[in-house]
């Protein structure tokens, strides 16, 4: 029995344009092509691209019954009867006879499918985390430098082989080795951190023990630091960076030049993936750090207010929101505001990120302005009235937002009240159509 390929597989998608330009050139006559049903898999329809057959005989394309399992079926998709064993073979004949088919039907289109790669499996991802271990207990470097470069070549072949690395506890194995070299010369043994490093930033998130015994070491995190500052380096430096926001900031904050680093980093933007997770890692340190009010005058001292309002300049959603709600906090601090208020690009730039990133931004600016605002300093409060503050405030009420922020907003706008017949002009520019009705 045979099926048109024409009911289904996106293999085959180039295969039609073949057909219709074939028919095209002969008249009208029309050319069918046909596909064995016995190389369709059961469960999509499509051709397989890599046959496995249970251990009940039935095959399957490896996709398709790996997902089926993984969502916690235990039974056969077509006999229904219960699976003794999860173990799943390679077909190698009918993956070849695949191949054949689509060979000959090529002159219509049909590419051949690859010969896929062989999964690794848990056995061979467990015994190269042992094999680490050893040599990295006995010091041989160039040993454990091999072995992750074969898990980082496993990893590269698949998201597969990604989550079988992963779910066999190499990120802990690897946190574990890391901690090891950082505790030697960094410069001595900066291969194979570097390596461990980068193979590390796509096994996130670290379990537990890795992030606090291992990695939230005093050499871990002073090795992460070193390579944050490593100028030479962008990948190494993106990847420390991915990391340290995996650490808790109580740890984090015994690290000396930590926060030099982070706030340079930020300024100097390596990268939309590094400003994010070291603007991630600022605002876990300054909302929930135990020293955070330390934290922030520190902060404030190393300029990272005046970075923060060139970086929301041009910011991305992302970046925007982590920005803010570092302002936010760095406006906690007295010499902070006063830095805040002085800079004249400060409430032009965030008042005019209300309403137009996301509700968390938003919440974000009316704490802002809320703490930058004065009842003595008219001159800011008529500043906010012109570069529209009022008016968004009224928009943001009516759209609705959470209660902390709305009692903030009705606040401010009491106060921007009183000063509103002494601004000289409002921006008209400004976007009501979200208001329910005129006010």
């Amino acid at each position: 029995m045979v099926l048109s390929w024409t009911k289904g597989s996106r293999v085959f998608r180039r295969a039609r344009k073949g057909k219709e330009l074939l028919s095209n050139s002969c008249n009208d006559l029309q050319v069918e092509i046909a596909v064995p049903t016995h190389f369709r898999c059961p469960v999509t329809l499509d051709l397989m691209k890599d046959p496995v057959t249970l251990s009940t005989g039935i095959t399957y394309d490896r996709d398709s019954i790996e997902k089926w399992i993984e969502s916690g079926n235990k039974t056969c998709p077509v006999t229904k009867t219960e699976l003794t064993s999860f173990e799943i073979i390679p077909n190698h004949s009918l993956r070849r006879m695949i191949q054949d088919w689509c060979v000959q039907h090529r002159s219509y289109g049909v590419e051949r499918i690859p010969t896929p790669r062989i999964p690794v499996s848990p056995y061979e991802v467990k015994d190269a985390c042992t094999r680490i271990l050893s040599a990295a207990q006995m010091g041989d470097e160039s040993k454990v430098v091999e072995l992750v470069k074969k898990i980082k070549g496993w990893g590269k072949e698949s998201e597969r082989n990604k989550k079988c690395i992963v779910s066999n506890g190499a990120a802990l194995v690897l946190s574990n080795v890391f901690d090891s070299f950082s505790r030697g010369s960094i410069e001595k043994n900066f291969v194979v951190l570097e390596e461990i490093l980068e193979v590390l930033t796509w096994m996130r998130p670290i379990p537990e023990e890795g992030r606090f015994l291992y990695l939230g070491s005093s050499n871990s995190l002073s090795c992460l630091v070193w390579f944050l500052n490593d100028k030479q380096q962008v990948s190494t430096r993106q990847s420390a960076s991915l990391l340290l926001k995996e650490i808790h900031v109580d740890s984090l904050v015994k690290v000396e030049g930590v926060l030099e680093s982070l706030v340079n980093m930020v300024k100097v933007n390596v990268g939309d993936v590094s400003t994010k997770a070291c603007l991630s890692t600022i605002f876990h340190l300054v909302y929930s750090a135990k020293s955070k009010k330390v934290i922030i005058e520190r902060f404030v001292e190393l300029g990272l207010v005046s970075i923060l309002l060139e970086i929301l300049v041009d910011a991305e959603k992302g970046t925007c929101e982590k920005a803010l709600g570092v302002l936010s906090c760095l406006c906690d601090s007295e010499k902070g505001v006063q830095i805040a208020k002085s800079n004249a690009l400060t409430l032009p730039l965030v008042i005019k990120k209300l309403l137009r990133v996301s509700e968390l931004s938003s919440s974000f600016v009316v704490s802002i302005v809320y703490k930058i605002c004065d009842k003595a300093e008219e001159g800011v409060l008529i500043e906010a009235i012109q570069v529209g503050m009022f008016q968004k405030l009224l928009v943001l009420l009516q759209v609705g937002c959470a209660d902390s922020t709305k009692e903030k907003a009705t606040e401010l706008l009491k106060l921007l009240n009183s000063y509103k017949s002494k601004a000289e002009c409002v921006d008209s520019s400004l976007d009501l159509m979200h208001l329910k009705k005129p006010l």
